[in-house]
């Protein structure tokens, strides 16, 4: 019995059909850019705003603090050394000091948590640490 063979052609197929990465780079950043979106690191959070910072601390603050002192006890100031002597976390963090200090109060010192927003808060202990850098100067 005999069998004829038909000429049979055969396609070179590549191992991988995988684009190219060079190929794909354009398409992995657009996707990267659209869930994260484009900002610089350590760009997360907003920066204080002192100037409200200021009008907050004058509105809250300033008939026990004004200029940065303390009518109800000379000795705990706004100063640098008396915020270093007299807050904890102080040396640590300046800012988180300050935070926490008015989010819960202390004493004579009435809490802001849940009377100021976190921005207003975070603006105002950036507002007294700017003051307590200058001496409070103005």
């Amino acid at each position: 019995m005999s069998v004829a063979m038909d000429k049979v052609e055969v396609h070179h197929v590549p191992r991988s059909t995988m684009p190219q990465p060079a190929a794909i780079l354009p398409l992995v950043l657009a996707i990267v850019i659209g869930l994260f979106g484009v900002l610089p690191v350590g760009a997360t959070e907003a920066q204080p705003d002192l100037e409200n910072g200021g009008q907050i601390f004058s509105a809250n603050c300033a008939a026990c603090h004004m200029g940065g002192g303390n009518v109800l006890s000379a000795s705990r100031t706004l100063s640098q050394p008396d915020l270093q002597a007299h807050l904890n976390a102080y040396s640590q963090d300046h800012l988180e000091a300050i935070e926490h200090q008015i989010e819960n109060g202390k004493n004579a010192m009435p809490p802001y948590e849940g009377k100021l927003s976190e921005d207003d808060i975070a603006d105002v202990a950036a507002y007294v640490e700017e003051q307590a850098e200058r001496g409070w100067q103005r």
